[in-house]
C-alpha cells in the first residue's frame, strides 16, 4: 500500500464523504487506502459514510478524542508506507495525492510534503508558514508595534521557496518512517497547534515544504471552537488559544511562555480600564459597551485554568470545558 489517508469524522458525514468522492475521482496512479477514525460522533455517520464507500476502513473512538489522537488512532491501523492526514472539509481537484506523493518519495531530504489551501473559488487561503510570523500573531499591541517586531521576529529566509516552517494539518504527507523516527502526533493537544509542535520534530529529521503545485480546497466546516466576535482584541478561539499557549510552553520554554500570560493578564486589566475612562470623558455609564473587554477577560481566565498544568508540562489532554466556551456563550 502506497499511501494512507487517514480522515476524522465529527458530526460531518456529508463533508467525509464527498472529501472521500473527490479522492476517488481525481487519485490516479497510486494505491492508497481510506481510513476514518470517528470521533464518538453519536450520529449516523457511519451508516450514511459507509453506505457510499463501503470499502473504507472505519476506526470507531470511545470518545471525542480530537485531532492528535484522532489521528494516531489511524495511524495505527493504516498499511501504507505513507501518511496523509486530510481533513474532512476538504476537496481534491486534481491528482494532489500522487504529486504529493512523487515529491516526498524523490526528495529524501524532506520530511513532510504539505499543500497551499484554497477556497472553493480556488482563491489562495492564508496560513502561516513559519514560526516568528505566528509569534507575532499572538503578541496584541498597536499597529505602530509592528515594525519592532518585525524586528524582533524577523522571517526566515530559505533557498527552497517551497520550504516552511510549519505546514497546514489539513494536507500533511509524512513518509512511515519519518513518523517511527519522529513519533506521532502530541496527543496533550485535543485541538489547533498539534501540527505546530509536530513540526518541530518534523524539522528535526528533515525540511518540511509546502508545494505550490499541491492545492487543495478547504471549506472550513463550522465548529463550536472556531473564533467569533473577531477583533484586533479578541482574535483567539478560547481552545485555540490554550492550544497555542501549550505549543509556546513546549517549543520556546516556561520564560516565553509566562511572558504572554503577563501580556494577557496585563491587557485584561487595560482594557477595561480604558474603556471606563473614555465612557467617563464622554458622560456615559462608566460600566456600559463593555462586551469585547468582558470576552477578552474571561479567555484569559480560561487560560489561567491551564497555568500550572502548561507550567509543568503534565500531561493530560488540554481541552476546555463547554462552560469554558467564551466563543460559544457569546456567539
Amino acid at each position: 500500500m502506497d499511501v494512507s489517508v487517514i480522515i476524522i469524522n465529527y458530526k460531518s458525514a456529508e463533508l467525509t464523504v464527498n472529501c472521500i468522492s473527490s479522492i476517488k475521482k481525481f487519485t490516479q496512479d497510486i494505491n492508497y487506502e481510506v481510513v476514518v477514525v470517528d470521533n464518538d460522533s453519536q450520529d449516523a455517520s457511519e451508516s450514511i459514510i459507509k453506505s457510499v464507500h463501503p470499502e473504507i476502513v472505519w476506526v470507531a473512538s470511545k470518545y471525542n478524542s480530537g485531532f492528535s489522537r484522532g489521528n494516531n488512532q489511524g495511524i495505527s491501523v493504516a498499511q501504507g508506507d505513507y501518511f496523509l492526514l486530510l481533513n474532512a472539509d476538504t476537496l481534491l481537484f486534481d491528482n494532489a495525492i500522487f504529486k504529493a506523493w512523487q515529491l516526498l518519495k524523490s526528495q529524501p531530504e524532506v520530511s513532510v510534503i504539505g499543500g497551499i489551501q484554497v477556497t472553493a473559488d480556488l482563491v489562495k487561503m492564508p496560513y502561516f508558514r513559519n514560526r516568528n510570523e505566528f509569534l507575532k500573531f499572538l503578541i496584541i499591541a498597536p499597529n505602530s508595534f509592528n515594525k519592532y517586531l518585525d524586528k524582533l521576529f524577523p522571517e526566515p529566509q530559505f533557498q527552497d521557496p517551497n520550504q516552511s516552517e510549519l505546514c497546514c494539518g489539513a494536507f500533511m504527507l509524512i513518509a512511515r518512517k519519518t513518523v517511527e523516527k519522529v513519533g506521532k502526533m502530541d496527543e496533550d493537544f485535543f485541538m489547533y497547534a498539534e501540527d505546530f509542535e509536530w513540526a518541530g520534530r518534523l524539522r528535526k529529521a528533515g525540511k518540511i515544504c509546502c508545494s505550490e503545485d499541491i492545492k487543495f480546497i478547504h471549506l472550513e466546516k463550522d465548529s463550536p471552537f472556531r473564533r467569533t466576535n473577531i477583533s484586533p482584541i479578541n482574535r483567539f478561539g478560547t481552545q485555540m488559544q490554550v492550544s497555542n499557549l501549550l505549543w509556546i510552553r513546549k517549543e520556546y520554554g516556561i520564560g516565553f511562555y509566562l511572558l504572554l500570560i503577563l501580556h494577557y493578564v496585563t491587557l485584561a486589566i487595560f482594557f477595561y480600564l480604558w474603556k471606563i475612562s473614555v465612557n467617563i470623558s464622554k458622560l456615559r455609564n462608566p460600566f456600559s459597551e463593555l462586551r469585547s473587554q468582558k470576552i477578552f477577560a474571561l479567555k484569559t481566565l480560561v487560560f489561567l485554568k491551564f497555568f500550572w498544568k502548561t507550567i509543568f508540562k503534565i500531561k493530560g489532554f488540554y481541552k476546555i470545558k463547554p462552560s469554558d466556551n467564551i466563543d460559544l456563550i457569546f456567539r
